[in-house]
């Protein structure tokens, strides 16, 4: 961009941290032996403890992960100037000052000088603090007071766009100056926003005040916008194809620009289209010869059926779907194969996967009714209805256990719908009775765009604080709906399901780390799981305020159910400050604000034990901030997100537990924990706190090991533990269990989809053992 960039002088950028999961991280480094410490800048001549801990301070936060979670550390290179408007404010440098941020009760949108009012809740009411912005860059906003000494870092895209237009109009002084609009625009590029960056050059291009020997440079600056504006579209557009929303990407790709476009742009585009389209004709194509196939078939009731699949298959074949007749695409056009083997094949394909396709028909037609049958056994209730059910299951050919599994595993959620709300695409109001002593539970859910049953979705359960809603959350991770009754905001962007549990009684003034409130939390997400079709192994659990008190004990009690733990503003407290080490094997995102109160240095002692031993946490700390929803982080949570998923089996865990209810991990369950480990949260704080102490080992194939300090456990067991077709060890404290009899059973395989609503991961085995323990009262 000859215009621009010819302002544009070399600087030493930051440098860049490349962490092991695979994000950048780029600011200034430096090392910590602790959270609460001085940072200090890198140095390797230091003495005293060995810094363990990593921070990277970009201005407007400092990132802080473990130096073991390292994976490269590249030196700072040459860079553009960035741009900075400053804005003259009368800043307050003495009297009052801001140490601690309480919670927001009103905060006024910024005016045209910069200035705001932030009204806090302070332990002698409320406070109103005038502020203005000084300065601003395309990444930060610097906000000080007037009122009070406070000096405050928010995130560039936190402002509006016309709010951001007027700030820099007015910081520059002359609008209408040519310079100034090539420093606005130049602003824009460094942002990013390269259409805001295109409309401020097109204006000037057609301003009569531009010099006519600037017009060449200012064309050229346009010519270039428009490749990254056309390259930001297509980035975007891969984003979308993979949340699954593909009738839009198609739309727009047929729409994309062109004008001015450079042709590697443009045939990428047109090879991104080309596979859409390559898509939709195979699955036309492929359609059409297997109905040709189905009605060669002689027998007529065989043929019938096959014709119920075959219109099912049509209505729900998707560019997600596709896959699942791979192996029937690869022998379609084989005549040496009998047309009803080949039938076979799509249609078990379409019902357990192709990597579990068969070619016989017989098999493929009973894989049909099983499925069928699965559903009416996980919606039925009644006991002796179930054993019926069973009893026709058992002589179907498809349900066997290997088939029962690929059909949970493919089939859309067995749960109806709720009704949606009306208005409001894609959202849920869903009401549960979870417990005969409890009054219902409500939760709601947002979609994205485009869902579709039988693509499996990321989902993140998230939970409101004491002054906050339900409604809240999904406003802040989906966005708030416009007047069309559509949200636009980054979980949909992404493809993500919201589940936010309305989990707090009446007047209830803190999280209490009860049995009730990790019950109604549990049975929401077993309830959505049956009912929406989300993606087990990338299910996060999120809270803001005494949401994330919640989400940090419940994510640490039950770390095997979770992708990841997400934060905000929340404490780390009571059970926590015992499990924390079952952060070993579930990654942590905690965001806090620099003047929250005392947030980080209560939350520093476990923090700062999972830094230290390098489990995969990152802790993000606003600069000046203080309690805040911190909605400038969302995208880069949206980002760590993305590296993350659940191992259903890891091959090595310990886990720590002190309640009755924080009972299973992974794959094992304890009955008759020791009274004396047992801490009830009522009885807090206990008088000498001894966690028990589980741990399940998978050290060679088809042996697994586990200790448990309860009398009783139950093991759960899959082909991604052990092959039932090889002779098993399981040792329970040393203990040999008897493995001669290990037989998969469809019904130990539906009552444990019925229980945990994992049908991604189904125990085909559960094996109830005693373990050598003995259990002595309390004293």
């Amino acid at each position: 961009m000859a215009a621009l960039a010819a302002l544009f002088l070399p600087v030493a950028a930051a440098e860049e941290v490349i962490l092991k999961d695979g994000r950048i991280l780029t600011g200034k480094l430096g090392l910590v032996t602790g959270l609460v410490d001085i940072p200090k800048l890198v140095d390797p001549e230091g003495t005293g403890p060995i810094p363990l801990i990593v921070f990277v301070d970009d201005d407007l936060r400092r990132t802080f992960v473990s130096k073991r979670q390292i994976r490269e550390i590249r030196p700072g290179i040459t860079a553009e100037i960035q741009e900075r408007f400053r804005l003259r404010q009368p800043v307050a440098e003495q009297g009052a000052t801001i140490s601690s941020v309480g919670f927001p009760v009103r905060v006024t949108p910024f005016d045209e000088f910069g200035r705001r009012i932030y009204t806090m809740l302070t332990t002698r009411g409320k406070v109103d603090v005038i502020q203005g912005i000084t300065e601003i860059t395309p990444q930060w906003v610097r906000i000080q007071g007037i009122t009070h000494v406070w000096d405050m870092r928010l995130a560039t895209t936190s402002l509006p766009k016309d709010v951001l237009y007027r700030i820099l109009v007015k910081a520059s002084g002359d609008s209408t100056s040519v310079d100034t609009r090539k420093r606005i625009a130049r602003f824009f590029v460094q942002m990013g926003r390269y259409e805001d960056a295109v409309q401020e050059l097109q204006n000037l291009l057609n301003d009569p005040q531009l010099p006519a020997n600037e017009k060449p440079d200012i064309e050229q600056s346009l010519r270039s916008l428009k490749q990254l504006s056309a390259r930001k579209i297509l980035e975007e557009l891969r984003l979308r194809s993979k949340a699954g929303q593909h009738r839009t990407v198609y739309t727009l790709l047929e729409k994309f620009p062109t004008e001015g476009v450079a042709g590697e742009i443009l045939q990428e585009v047109r090879e991104f289209r080309e596979n859409y389209e390559k898509q939709a004709q195979q699955a036309k194509e492929l359609l059409s010869k297997l109905e040709a196939l189905i009605q060669g078939i002689d027998q007529t009731a065989v043929r019938q059926l096959c014709l119920e699949i075959f219109q099912e298959i049509a209505a729900q074949l998707s560019p997600d779907t596709l896959p699942r007749l791979a192996a029937f695409s690869q022998l379609v056009d084989d005549n040496s194969v009998p047309g009803e083997d080949r039938v076979a094949l799509a249609i078990s394909g379409w019902l357990v996967g192709a990597d579990r396709a068969t070619r016989n028909l017989s098999v493929a037609l009973s894989m049909y009714r099983t499925r069928a049958l699965i559903v009416e056994y996980l919606n039925e209730n009644d006991t002796m209805k179930k054993g019926e059910i069973l009893e026709r299951l058992r002589k179907e050919e498809g349900s066997l256990p290997v088939y029962s599994a690929g059909i949970l595993a493919s089939m859309a959620p067995p749960r109806p719908l709720p009704a949606e709300v009306p208005g409001k695409s894609g959202f849920f109001e869903v009401e549960i009775n979870w417990d005969a002593k409890e009054p219902p539970a409500r939760y709601l859910v947002q979609l994205p765009p485009e869902y579709h049953p039988l693509r499996r979705y990321p989902a993140i359960v998230t939970l409101h604080g004491l002054q906050t809603t339900a409604e809240q959350q999904i406003d802040w991770w989906a966005g708030p709906f416009d007047e069309n009754g559509y949200r636009h905001g980054q979980a949909g962007r992404h493809g993500y399901i919201v589940i936010a549990p309305q989990w707090t009684q009446e007047r209830q003034v803190a999280y209490q780390y009860s049995a009730r409130e990790h019950g109604l939390i549990l049975a929401v997400l077993r309830d959505a799981l049956s009912r929406f079709s989300i993606d087990t192994d990338r299910v996060f659990l999120s809270g803001h305020f005494a949401g994330g008190d919640a989400a940090w004990d419940i994510g640490l009690a039950h770390p095997s159910l979770w992708a990841g733990v997400i934060v905000i503003a929340g404490r780390s407290d009571k059970y926590c400050t015992f499990y924390w080490e079952n952060a070993a094997q579930l990654p942590f995102y905690v965001v806090l604000g620099e003047l929250d109160g005392t947030l980080m240095a209560d939350n520093a002692r476990d923090l700062d034990r999972c830094l230290n031993r390098g489990f995969n946490t990152t802790v993000v700390e606003y600069q000046g901030r203080g309690r805040d929803s911190f909605s400038d982080e969302i995208l880069r949570i949206f980002e760590w997100m993305s590296y993350q998923q659940r191992d259903p089996a890891p091959r090595d865990f310990t886990a720590r537990t002190m309640r009755l209810f924080d009972n299973f991990f992974w794959y094992v369950e304890l009955q008759e924990m020791p009274p004396a480990v047992v801490e009830p949260p009522l009885s807090w704080p206990p008088a000498n706190p001894t966690p028990l102490i589980v741990r399940g080992r998978i050290p060679s194939e088809n042996t697994v090991m586990l200790q448990v300090g309860a009398a009783k456990a139950t093991v759960g067991l899959n082909p991604e533990i052990i092959d039932f077709d090889k002779r098993s060890t399981i040792l329970v404290n040393t203990r040999r269990l008897d493995t001669r009899d290990l037989a998969p059973d469809v019904e130990t395989l539906l009552n444990d989809v019925a229980r945990r609503w994992d049908r991604q991961h189904p125990f085909w085995v559960t094996i109830e053992t005693s373990t050598g323990r003995v259990i002595r009262p309390r004293r």
